[in-house]
């Protein structure tokens, strides 16, 4: 069944509890489990994400041998998760269009998926320049 249909998942039943709240009956590991399924699905169907986490891990990997400080780990680290995040709300936010638009042609629907993608090239390009403000002194200094 399409993830798409299972409007349930969203919609829990909400049952009285002793205190008087209101317990809504999925788990909090139901909902780490649909988040890890949603990484998985994004994952195995987009391929501009499976390059960031290539980069991602090509970076990591140049930060071990060079060995930066705990500062510059710091940036790295919020470079290497801007952009990954950024990737995955522009799958997201395309998808939602094109779950809303279906497959007529929209002019604001195109708008909005190229602001979309706008935020994960401003995204990378602050990676870029932390990325050579971080490993030029160090490549530089070699």
């Amino acid at each position: 069944m399409s993830r798409l249909l299972q409007f349930e998942r969203f919609a829990p039943e909400a049952t009285p509890r002793a205190n008087g709240r209101r317990h809504h009956s999925r788990s909090r590991w139901a909902s780490i489990r649909y988040a890890l399924q949603g990484l998985l699905e994004a994952w195995e169907t987009q391929p501009n994400l499976r390059l960031h986490v290539g980069v991602a891990v090509s970076v990591i990997a140049l930060s071990i041998w060079i060995g930066l400080s705990p500062m510059e780990w710091l940036w790295v680290s919020f470079a290497i998760g801007l952009v990954i995040f950024a990737e995955l709300m522009n799958t997201a936010i395309e998808q939602t269009v094109d779950l809303a638009v279906g497959v007529r042609s929209d002019p604001q629907a195109r708008q909005v998926k190229d602001l979309a993608a706008g935020c994960v090239l401003i995204a990378c390009f602050l990676a870029i320049l932390i990325g050579a403000l971080t490993f030029g002194p160090h490549l530089l200094a070699s």
